[in-house]
């Protein structure tokens, strides 16, 4: 199998030779980039499979790359970066990152964010049944069922829990999750997540009150935990 393609945008040289070193071990090709400009043409060039971007360059804005590589560019991007405020990640997230892990990071957390994003573009549009623990979902017969049996869900919830199943790891906010089930004219309907959400995880958590599947990111969304 030919190992995954990481490219690693980050102005710190530390971090570029420490991300190498820890991607190297765990069998990842990589191309590094020190800044904005280099990193958009390798990226153009290299095509990866998978990019690590930070937010402060030098010579441009991270949120702005994003939004540049979001016009043509449909694999995982995950974003490190020593900001750590609500406002930055729920910017990145809807500017298109897949996941977002604030500076300093742990090696191993960095990883399983990677394999779930790599997994989850690997099998985007091919997997017609998806199966998460107790939980599967028919995408073709619009069912899920858990221990094989069939949900009832309404509309609503079967959508909302498909978006969940569709975008497995990925942290999912408010905004994305309105404007994806309800609509553009929903954004500040921000109840409606919390009350559907409630609702799914009375119907497919075996305890609602420590949710296995659907994880709350505070103040920010969520995200569906399969594996």
């Amino acid at each position: 199998m030919t190992p995954a393609h990481i490219l690693i945008i980050d102005d710190e040289s530390a971090i570029r030779k420490l991300l190498e070193i820890t991607l190297h071990a765990n069998a990842y090709k990589t191309t590094a980039a020190g800044a904005a400009a280099e990193g958009l043409q390798a990226a153009a060039m290299h095509q990866p499979d998978l990019i690590l971007l930070d937010l402060g360059l030098p010579d441009e804005d991270g949120q702005d790359v994003l939004v540049k590589l979001r016009e043509w560019y449909q694999n995982p991007v995950i974003i490190l970066s020593v900001r750590d405020t609500e406002d930055d990640i729920v910017q990145a997230l809807d500017n298109g990152a897949n996941d977002y892990l604030t500076k300093p990071f742990r090696a191993g957390e960095l990883l399983a964010r990677i394999r779930s994003a790599l997994r989850l573009s690997q099998n985007a549009g091919q997997e017609v049944v998806q199966t998460f623990g107790a939980l599967s979902i028919d995408h073709a017969g619009r069912t899920i069922r858990k221990n094989n049996e069939a949900l009832k869900l309404t509309s609503t919830e079967y959508a909302l829990l498909s978006l969940f199943m569709r975008n497995e790891g990925k942290v999912l906010t408010h905004a994305f999750i309105l404007r994806e089930v309800w609509g553009p004219g929903y954004i500040a309907q921000t109840q409606y997540p919390r009350v559907f959400v409630g609702q799914l995880r009375k119907k497919i958590e075996d305890d609602p009150n420590e949710p296995r599947y659907i994880v709350t990111e505070s103040g920010i969304g969520y995200r569906f935990v399969g594996g």
